[in-house]
């Protein structure tokens, strides 16, 4: 299993809380991402999850453009980039 945390910058600010709580939202019809939480930091879109298969977050990293994408519907310059990925034992 690993834990993977993935952020997003440039996100216009008037965006971002509603945002974090729309990803949430899409990401609970992808049910090979467990704990999954999206949250608004001011200034960037954090996403963390768990998955068994996502060595280094691009998988992850895709489909968080994919929902970005889907719930902002104002385009912007933004970038994603993967903060960590960790292995983690299984619960």
């Amino acid at each position: 299993m690993y834990r993977v945390i993935l952020a997003c910058s440039e996100v216009p600010e008037h965006v971002g809380a509603v945002a974090a709580r729309d990803i949430a939202e899409e990401f609970v019809h992808r049910p090979w991402h467990q704990n999954v939480q999206c949250t608004w930091d001011g200034s960037r879109l954090l996403l963390q999850a768990d998955n068994d298969y996502d060595t280094d977050g691009s998988a992850l990293r895709d489909e968080f453009s994919d929902a970005i994408a889907a719930c902002i519907a104002e385009g912007f310059n933004g970038s994603i980039t993967v903060v960590s990925v960790a292995a983690r034992a299984r619960a």
